[in-house]
């Protein structure tokens, strides 16, 4: 039961890193947003890009992520197929 439930919290394809992203990005923009209106100026400014930014560099690395498992689980294949 607990493996069932486990596996929901597994990213299995880009299709799901995407919305993944994509929520990221929507929460990022609406802290940003938020920064802009606490802090007026170029301070709200830099806030805001260091939001956007972070979901740039996290969505690098889940992509990536996915990536490596993927040619793990290739490899592991050819393997055992030897």
């Amino acid at each position: 039961m607990f493996r069932k439930i486990s596996r929901l919290f597994i990213i299995k394809t880009r299709w799901e890193a995407y919305l993944i992203i994509y929520a990221l990005a929507l929460g990022a923009t609406s802290r940003g947003t938020a920064y802009i209106h606490e802090y007026p100026g170029w301070g709200g400014y830099a806030l805001f890009l260091a939001c956007t930014g972070a979901v740039f560099l996290a969505g690098a690395k889940i992509l990536d992520c996915l990536r490596y498992e993927k040619m793990g689980r290739e490899a592991e294949k050819a393997a055992i197929a030897e």
